[in-house]
Parts: C-alpha cells; sequence; structure tokens
C-alpha cells in the first residue's frame, strides 16, 4: 500500500483557525460566564477538529484543546487540584453512536452478553465538586481545567440552596471524607422570577439559567452568591472513606439517604433498548421540567465493569454525553423587518440566514417590541444567538459580538404602519406599537386567521396560506365572508381540487356549531385569551348577555380586572364590531353556552389559584381536571378564592393566600382530592 499523503497546507490553516475558535469558546464559557458561540456550534468546531487530528496524527499535539477539560481556573481565586481528575464525557449524537457505544463498552469489557446502564438527564449547569469531611461540608470547587479547580467554599457555603451537612435518614454517622460531584444550576421558575425582578429594578437580565448560575458562584463577592436562587444536583462520587458501592445507582441512592438531592427522572440498572426510550421520553418532556437540559448522560452501572474500562487522557470510556439536537444555534442577522399583528401590533422580526435549531431550519426570528430590541441592541449584521422557546417560536437570545467594529445605528420602530402607511402609536405604559387604522389589511387578514384557527372557531382546512390567497383576490374580507365560500369559489383558488374545496367548505358550515366561550376566543378581543372567554361564559351563560353586560357586572366575575372588563365592554360597544358579530348569527353561527358537569363534589363551583411548581403533572393538566369536576380556576388570589395549590418554589400568592385565610393544599393533598372525585 502507499504511504499515507501528509496533511496540506490548507488542513493545517483549518487546525490553527479550530483551535483558536474553540480557546476563545472556552474562555468565554468558563472564565467569563458568557459564551460567543452556540453549544452546538462548540461541539461540531470539536469534532471538525478531532476528525481531523484522527485523520493526521502529526497534527494532533499534546496542546490541542481535543485533548483538555474546561478552562484553566481563573487568577481571581484561589486554586487547588482534585484528588481525582473531573473529567468530561465524549458526546454521541444519534442512535447509530449510541449503539456504537455500546459495542465499544461490550467489546473492552470482553464480554457478549447486554450490558446495564444507568442514564441521567444531562443538566446545563456549572460543574462543581463538593468535599465533605465527617459530614460537614470543607471545600467546594469548580470543575476548573479537570486537573485543578477554582475554590469558591465561602461562595457555596452563603449559597441558601445547596447542603453543607450530611444527615443519614438511618441515624448512622456519614463516611468521614466524601467527594461528591454534581452540577449547581438555576431552576427555570427562580430564574425567570429573579430576571423579573431585575427589570423591575432596572437592572440587565441574564441570557440563560447556565450562566447566572455560574456567574453567582464565581463572585468575588459572596453576598452576590447568597442573593441568587441556586440548587444542586449529585451525579458522581470522587473519593470515598467510610462507604462502598458496587453500582452506579447505589451510590445515587447513598447520595439521597445523606440528604444531597440527586435527580428524580434518573433510569437504573437499564438495558441499551431501555435506554434509548429514555432518551425520546427526555426529548419530549425537555421543556416540561424546571431545569434545562440538553441531553441524557449514559453510564455503565457497574462500579467494577467502569474500573475495568478505565478513562483517556480526558473521558472516561464507560460513560458517553447523548446530546438532543441543538435548542439554540448562531446565526447572523440579515434584516429587520415590521409585521402588523391582529391587534395592529407591529412586531420587529430577525431575518436570519438560515439555521437549524431543534430540528427546524429556523430564517425568522421575533424581537417582541422595540423595548426588547433596544434592550438586546439587535441590529443588522450581527452573530446571535437563537433558540426555539418551547421549541416552538424561535427567538433571539442576545448578540454574541456587540462590540463589532461597523455596525449599523440601532434599529428604531417605524412611525407608520408598513402596510397601510397609517399613523403607528405607542399606547403609554405598554410596550406595544399599534396601527391606528382600523381598516389596515394586516389587521384583517391577522384577525381571520385567528378566527378560523384551532381553539377558535377550528375550521379544519382553512390555513394561513388560504386565507392570505382569499384575502389578495378580494373573496374575503371579514368574518362573515368566510360562510359565503361555496365549492365553485374555492375550487378557482389556486391548486385547489375540488374535493379539498368541498371539505373546506364542510368544515366551515361545521363551524357554525360552536360554544359560547370559543366564539369569544375567535373574535379576537384584547385581553381575552381561552382562559378569560372560558370565565365569561360560565358565568353569563349566553353571548347576548356578554354583549349587553357592563363593566361592572364583568369586573365581578372571579379573575376579570378593570382592564379586561374594559375591553371587553369596548368591543361590543364599537357598533362596526357588533354589527360583526350580528352578520356572524345572521349567517347561522349559533354559540352555545357550555355544559358544565353537574353542581356536586368538591370542586363544583370552587375557585383553585395554582402558584409554584408541580412536580407530577403540568400546570395545563391540573386546570383540564379541575374543570371536569366543575371547579374554576384564576391568576390570582382573593376573598373569593376557595383553594390555593402551592407546589414547590410557592411564591407571593402563597403569602397572600395566608394572608388571607386561603386554603392552601399542597401537592399531595391536591392529587388525593382529585384522586377520590375522579373515582
Amino acid at each position: 500500500m502507499p504511504d499515507r499523503i501528509g496533511a496540506d497546507q490548507e488542513t493545517v490553516s483549518r487546525v490553527a483557525e479550530l483551535r483558536a475558535q474553540i480557546e476563545r469558546a472556552n474562555r468565554a464559557y468558563h472564565e467569563k460566564d458568557n459564551p460567543e458561540i452556540s453549544d452546538a456550534e462548540y461541539d461540531r468546531l470539536k469534532r471538525e477538529l478531532a476528525e481531523i487530528e484522527a485523520r493526521f496524527p502529526e497534527l494532533d499535539t499534546p496542546d490541542s484543546p481535543t485533548h483538555k477539560v474546561g478552562a484553566p481556573p481563573a487568577e481571581k481565586f484561589e486554586t487547588r487540584r482534585h484528588s481525582l481528575p473531573m473529567l468530561s464525557l465524549d458526546n454521541a449524537f444519534s442512535r447509530e453512536e449510541i449503539r456504537a457505544f455500546d459495542v465499544r463498552v461490550r467489546k473492552g469489557l470482553e464480554t457478549g452478553g447486554p450490558v446495564r446502564y444507568t442514564a441521567e438527564p444531562k443538566m446545563d449547569g456549572l460543574a462543581m465538586e463538593l468535599i465533605f469531611e465527617n459530614g460537614e461540608l470543607e471545600h467546594a470547587l469548580t470543575r476548573g481545567d479537570g486537573e485543578t479547580g477554582e475554590v469558591v467554599t465561602r461562595n457555596i457555603l452563603a449559597a441558601r440552596g445547596i447542603p453543607k451537612k450530611l444527615s443519614a435518614k438511618d441515624g448512622s454517622a456519614p463516611p468521614a471524607l466524601l467527594e461528591v460531584r454534581g452540577e449547581i444550576y438555576m431552576r427555570r421558575s427562580a430564574f425567570t422570577r429573579m430576571n423579573e425582578e431585575r427589570l423591575a429594578e432596572g437592572l440587565p437580565v441574564f441570557a440563560n439559567p447556565r450562566n447566572a448560575a455560574a456567574g453567582a458562584v464565581r463572585q468575588l463577592d459572596s453576598a452576590i452568591t447568597a442573593g441568587r436562587p441556586l440548587a444542586l444536583m449529585c451525579y458522581g462520587l470522587g473519593r470515598c472513606k467510610g462507604a462502598s458501592f458496587s453500582t452506579h445507582h447505589e451510590i445515587l441512592s447513598a447520595f439521597q439517604s445523606w440528604g444531597l438531592p440527586t435527580n428524580p427522572d434518573t433510569l437504573a440498572g437499564a438495558s441499551l433498548e431501555e435506554v434509548i426510550s429514555f432518551y425520546e421520553k427526555m426529548l419530549e418532556k425537555r421543556h416540561q421540567l424546571d431545569f434545562e437540559m440538553d441531553g441524557v448522560v449514559v453510564k455503565v452501572d457497574s462500579v467494577e465493569a467502569q474500573q475495568a474500562l478505565g478513562q483517556t487522557g480526558k473521558s472516561p470510556r464507560w460513560a458517553i454525553a447523548w446530546k438532543f439536537p441543538a435548542a439554540q444555534e448562531t446565526t447572523t442577522v440579515e434584516d429587520i423587518q415590521v409585521y402588523v399583528g391582529r391587534t395592529g401590533t407591529l412586531t420587529p422580526v430577525a431575518v436570519l440566514a438560515p439555521v437549524r435549531v431543534s430540528g427546524v431550519t429556523v430564517t425568522h426570528a421575533t424581537l417582541h417590541n422595540a423595548d426588547e430590541v433596544a434592550r438586546k441592541d439587535v441590529r443588522v449584521g450581527d452573530r446571535v444567538l437563537v433558540q426555539r422557546a418551547g421549541d416552538v417560536i424561535p427567538e433571539v437570545v442576545k448578540v454574541m459580538d456587540p462590540e463589532r467594529e461597523g455596525r449599523p445605528a440601532p434599529f428604531s420602530m417605524p412611525a407608520s404602519c408598513p402596510v397601510c402607511g397609517a399613523e403607528a402609536v405607542r399606547v403609554p405604559g405598554e410596550a406595544a406599537t399599534r396601527c391606528a387604522n382600523k381598516k389596515c389589511p394586516a389587521k384583517l387578514r391577522e384577525a381571520i386567521k385567528h378566527f378560523a384557527s384551532k381553539g377558535a372557531m377550528d375550521m379544519d382546512g382553512v390555513g394561513d396560506k388560504l386565507i392570505d390567497k382569499l384575502a389578495e383576490g378580494g373573496l374575503v374580507r371579514n368574518f362573515a365572508d368566510l360562510f359565503d365560500l361555496t365549492e365553485p369559489v374555492l375550487a378557482r383558488v389556486e391548486r385547489m381540487g375540488e374535493k379539498s374545496a368541498a371539505n373546506i367548505v364542510s368544515a366551515i358550515q361545521g363551524a357554525k356549531k360552536v360554544s359560547v366561550n370559543r366564539f369569544l376566543f375567535a373574535l379576537g378581543i384584547r385581553h381575552v385569551g381561552e382562559h378569560v372567554a372560558k370565565l365569561l361564559s360560565r358565568r353569563f351563560g349566553s353571548l347576548e348577555k356578554i354583549m349587553d353586560a357592563e363593566v361592572e357586572e364583568l369586573e365581578k366575575v372571579d379573575g376579570i380586572g378593570h382592564i379586561v372588563a374594559e375591553s371587553v365592554r369596548g368591543y361590543f360597544e364599537d357598533q362596526e364590531k357588533r354589527n360583526e358579530v350580528l352578520a356572524l348569527l345572521e349567517k347561522g353561527v349559533s354559540p352555545a353556552a357550555e355544559e358544565l358537569p353537574a353542581a356536586s363534589g368538591a370542586f363544583s363551583g370552587k375557585t383553585f389559584v395554582l402558584t409554584g411548581t408541580l412536580s407530577t403533572l403540568t400546570r395545563d393538566d391540573a386546570k383540564g381536571r379541575i374543570e371536569a369536576l366543575g371547579g374554576k380556576t384564576s391568576e390570582s388570589v382573593s376573598k373569593k378564592s376557595d383553594y390555593v395549590v402551592a407546589g414547590e418554589k410557592a411564591g407571593s400568592k402563597l403569602t397572600k393566600a395566608q394572608a388571607l385565610k386561603v386554603p392552601v393544599l399542597s401537592e399531595e393533598e391536591f392529587l388525593a382530592m382529585l384522586e377520590k372525585e375522579e373515582k
């Protein structure tokens, strides 16, 4: 065979470029707690470098970032060596790669049989080592470069949400020495509350929980750390004197018995196929949990097998991080355009260089309003971090290089509507800028889209693209025009066949039978979402009574405040709006009162307020089950409230309930009450 051809100059240059980019990213992430690129982009850079080094071993030098863990400790902190290195993990990005990991494990153990694994959510926080001596926390170190970490003991001792003392549940003495590896993080709910408080105080907000947690731990002033809502999740063991373990899940169980938190979603002693199912489950529920996670960590469960497999210079051979599809990516802003919504709100939207985020190609991301654009200072040409909020709505998280030269002037909202040219007005006390023209074509088009949407009139097949075509052709100018559409008319619309036209006409005619609450929601009245529409429907029963209700009557409905009451009254006092509703009724639309459950049982007619985080069901699930049993939910606590359900980290609503002496239910009491009534 011919000798392998060495690397050409272009490859050598690419290696140097990759190393420089990775080293800069490491410093930004680990030392400044302010990432300059997305996690996904960082992973791609390291993988590309590793692949080149594998092809050309002469380029694989000891100082390459592929052989390093984290970043060197910052000079502002005292340092201390870890007794055992805190290694990083190799990554997998597909089923094929996780199966290849399993093959390597079995080959390394020289076994043809299956291997048992433990799988844990990979939390996105700051890796830490906590050292307990005789049950007392004595030292706290960051990962640092894996060999040496920053000493942050004072800050960890000041943090309220981190255990400082071990306490065995069976009363036995804790180990003489216990080195615990874990993740310092912020719960999403706590992070949101902290940012809301900072906004109220005029302070800058944090981009994400990981940065906020890392910045809090690495403060020189421990009083700042004490004021941040930090939490700990333990996942690994360093040295231990006074206890021994045969499996990884035994280690996690011991942590729990000593009062150290571990992730309740951990899968223990599982087969590879069970691990794959667990990954898919975690991927599906990642945004329902109260912490950030970017994958699943898979570990060989047997401690003896772990020791047999050993480690490379930077990673254990018995563990791997199976990463989720990127939830955040870096891309470039090519333009900033302004769109007009159904209420006339002007929304700035960033036009992006196409980028894949969570498996979807993103080309546009909302910038929300003028205040948000100014706060983030997004400008054309900027490199920005983009995410899909809840894996659905793309949004710009932050600008990655705000100090770059040649940036254009800051973006400013237009003084007139970009569609109809009417004056754009910012309402005092609100962040929104709105088109003042009631007849604005964009407002009408977006209002019709909302009217036909699922959850409103639910006209199957009447989507945004069809409405755009109908509006452009002058076939639909208001809600009532939808009910005049016929098969011959629709069949003339571009790409519309006779069968499709017949199905759409059937869906539109079928939508005439609708509940009062869905009809109200479909009208698009400001401040009237699905929940408020239900409150009004249940209180008044008929559409006619709601249309004629005065502000004072509307305000008597629990959960309806003055602003909402005025908005509802103002809508039906507007003769043009009222005539549009009457035209719908003339077309045969017949909103019917919602059939409520029989007035019996502990939930019937009772008003519940949910506060804090529920661990066993989502808030929407809880609301649905309350309403199915004849109860109501409200967003605010008042003397009219019958119960407050307090989950983890319940806030001001719990305090108010206690002051008003409203009965408070724990999550366990609430679930027991539900189960009793649902039997």
